[in-house]
């Protein structure tokens, strides 16, 4: 009888129990207080690959940043909510920013890639503009330097709204009901690329996530979380690992990386930033994404091959096995061949963790960001 109470005793001191980067064991009682304060440091110490350097710890988002020559105003967000909104700026009258990026999607359309000009497909997944604000460089390839830059490169790319830019703004300027919306927001009723531009992205800096469950819980509400949620917490920041590229607030280090995601010598192969910067380093490198809102932002990765968030926690318990094909092997093209960062590892995730890991990225999620499409003028 002794002995059954022993084995019944150590059983739940396993179940209840999860181990900590010391080597010791935590109760999920005690990591649900120690979170629920929202002070790192009393947080159990990070899993942080040698390489970090810019790490800053998970939690809330911080102010929206606005330029110092695009200050926001609300006449000029509501004059970049309808250019947002507005076909006219493509060449058929029939494509909008908005179509790729609808506020009933997370603020992207959750199809694999998205439909241009021509029902053309893009070569990449839309990311979603929901706290767009908070990235130093857009697009998966950084091409972009700020959202005022970013505004301009659908409209002319070919794929998508496939419009000459000059062109695109005399048709803005033909539209007589712009004319007194531009005098609000810019002073003058002058219609310029500039400040088409400088309209749309001060919208989308107001597109942020509302106070998510993860939010709540750091604030002093340990009630919020799910003892499964809480060590998919705990594991995001240690064992996973995720906490080395999605960090700070805004879950994203702003960084490059390339995750096995290159697909080198199939019909899907993509460099990524190294077709910005010519850099061979930059091979199969992406811009790491925020997790905010990852749970209605899919399919997920830059070619949006991964239709849900448990396929894209396999894969990285995987530890990121690149795909090479076999024929590149020997020839020119093999020096082309990236190394995948080492900072992405074979994980050992149980599937008890990796069902917990998934259901803390979905504590991420916010309340609805819809809004309603405006009345464009005439």
């Amino acid at each position: 009888m002794q002995k059954l109470s022993i084995l019944c005793l150590a059983l739940l001191l396993l179940n209840s129990c999860k181990e900590t980067e010391k080597g010791e064991y935590t109760a999920i009682a005690q990591l649900r207080k120690v979170y629920a304060t929202g002070d790192p440091k009393t947080w159990p110490a990070p899993h942080l690959d040698s390489s970090i350097t810019n790490f800053k710890e998970i939690g809330h988002l911080e102010e929206v940043p606005f330029p110092e020559d695009n200050p926001y105003s609300k006449e000029k967000a509501d004059l970049g909510k309808k250019l947002f909104f507005d076909p006219r700026l493509s060449v058929s009258g029939q494509i909008a920013c908005a179509s790729c990026h609808n506020s009933e999607l997370g603020w992207t359309d959750n199809i694999t890639r998205s439909f241009g000009h021509d029902r053309q497909n893009g070569k990449r997944n839309a990311m979603t503009i929901i706290n767009a604000a908070f990235a130093h460089e857009l697009f998966w390839d950084g091409r972009a330097s700020s959202l005022e830059e970013q505004a301009r490169f659908p409209i002319a790319d070919p794929v998508e709204m496939n419009e000459q830019l000059n062109l695109a703004v005399d048709k803005i300027a033909e539209v007589a009901g712009y004319k007194p919306l531009f005098k609000e927001a810019f002073g003058k009723d002058t219609i310029s690329l500039e400040f088409i531009q400088k309209a749309i992205a001060t919208f989308e800096r107001t597109l942020i996530s509302r106070t998510s469950k993860f939010d709540r819980f750091i604030d002093g509400r340990p009630d919020q979380f799910t003892d499964e949620e809480v060590l998919g917490l705990h594991l995001f920041r240690t064992k996973a690992r995720c906490i080395n590229c999605h960090n700070s607030g805004y879950f994203s280090d702003n960084q490059y990386h390339n995750d096995g995601q290159v697909l080198f010598g199939t019909k899907d192969e993509d460099f990524g930033r190294f077709a910005i910067t010519g850099d061979l380093a930059d091979i199969g490198k992406f811009r790491t994404p925020s997790l905010r809102e990852v749970g209605r932002t899919g399919p997920w990765m830059h070619h949006g091959h991964f239709p849900s968030l448990r396929d894209v926690v396999e894969f990285y318990n995987l530890g990121n096995p690149q795909v090479v094909q076999k024929r590149y092997l020997g020839t020119p093209r093999d020096s082309l061949i990236p190394e995948v960062s080492p900072i992405l590892q074979k994980l050992n995730l149980t599937r008890e963790e990796m069902h917990a890991l998934e259901a803390f990225l979905h504590t991420l999620t916010s309340g609805d960001l819809r809004t309603r499409a405006p009345k464009l003028p005439e």
